[in-house]
């Protein structure tokens, strides 16, 4: 069992270190505005992959069609980092627990002589490099656990009002898709319920996908670490540990929409190779599926990266979706628009 645990946390870690960082995001409502006529998907370009969405979710909805689907089986789940929002220079959450340790600092003055504490609060990313895995899982430890669960949630909510983009200089909450979340509000105007299935952390997406996407908490399946009921200051609370629990990544992702869902999707969308076995498991089922990933095609308006990224590999996922038929969207060439913030 420890060994797995061991297996588990590695393969975990190794996610959050491939890019040094992970996902997050902001409680904003202003940044979910309400999308044109759901059906006409006004960010997108005509082109393949909006009519072979249109052509599915038609197909799928309309009573007599020979490939109609009962309302109940109308399951979409969506990765996050990269598929709804951006992940480049480096994984939103990663960056969130980098800032936590310089928060944190005045309450850890030892922070400023270990490592890898020491490396964040100076921003040298060098010596954080050189940490690793290990050195990180010290950092997801110290700045995710050993609080409460909404200590933590609060923590997320705080840090999203004030971080802003390195890049765009925006909040991240105005880093999310304007087509995704047009497709989003598109599939539930067809009866279909939207998830979100990502690598991760759940209790740091929850705070902000309902004013982001739309998308409620107890929708949110994510990567999740040990939380135990506890009584503290003669009160319960859910106390985090600041240990792994479940990687919800790759192989993890069936497993959790079977656990969490209990339906395997009609519909699925990611970016990644991370995002694969989900893809698999959702093109398999008996049936017109539907599985779809972003790629990341244009360096003006986002990035362009695919099979040689640290951050968001899409290599395999790719050869499987051109020999299965799977949808991929060109970015540069269908988006009419990425971001909000656009001008015209």
């Amino acid at each position: 069992m420890q060994a797995a645990n061991e297996r588990q946390a590695r393969h975990w870690t190794s996610w959050l270190a491939s890019a040094a960082a992970l996902l997050l995001l902001a409680a904003c409502a202003s940044s979910h505005q309400a999308a044109a006529p759901a059906a006409e998907l006004p960010s997108w370009n005509e082109g393949p992959s909006r009519a072979a969405i249109v052509a599915f979710v038609q197909a799928v909805t309309q009573p007599g069609s020979a490939d109609y689907v009962a309302a109940e089986d109308r399951i979409a789940v969506f990765d996050n980092d990269g598929t709804l929002w951006s992940e480049q220079p480096m994984y939103f959450q990663v960056l969130f627990a980098l800032d936590r340790v310089k928060t944190m600092a005045p309450q850890h003055p030892e922070w400023a002589t270990r490592q890898p504490f020491k490396a964040a609060i100076q921003s040298d990313h060098a010596a954080l490099a050189k940490s690793g895995q290990v050195g990180l899982l010290k950092i997801v430890g110290a700045t995710h656990g050993q609080m409460s669960v909404d200590e933590f949630s609060q923590s997320v909510t705080q840090w999203m009002a004030m971080a802003k983009h390195p890049r765009f200089k925006q909040p991240y909450t105005a880093m999310t898709y304007v087509p995704m979340r047009e497709l989003l509000d598109y599939l539930r105007a067809n009866g279909f319920k939207t998830y979100i299935v990502s690598g991760g952390e759940t209790e740091f997406m929850r705070p902000w996908t309902q004013a982001a996407y739309g998308i409620p908490p107890e929708q949110v399946i994510g990567s999740g670490l040990v939380t135990t009921f506890e009584t503290r200051g003669g009160k319960p609370v859910l106390w985090r540990q600041g240990k792994l629990e479940f990687n919800d990544d790759g192989p993890g992702k069936p497993v959790a929409i079977q656990r969490y869902i209990g339906r395997r999707p009609l519909l699925a969308f990611g970016n990644s190779d991370g995002d694969l076995q989900m893809l698999q498991w959702t093109a398999a089922g008996a049936g017109k599926r539907f599985a779809g990933i972003v790629h990341h095609t244009d360096a003006q308006r986002e990035w362009a990266y695919d099979r040689d990224s640290d951050v968001g590999r899409l290599d395999r996922a790719l050869d499987e979706a051109r020999r299965n038929g799977w949808t991929v969207v060109d970015m540069k060439t269908e988006w009419r628009r990425i971001y909000a913030f656009e001008q015209p």
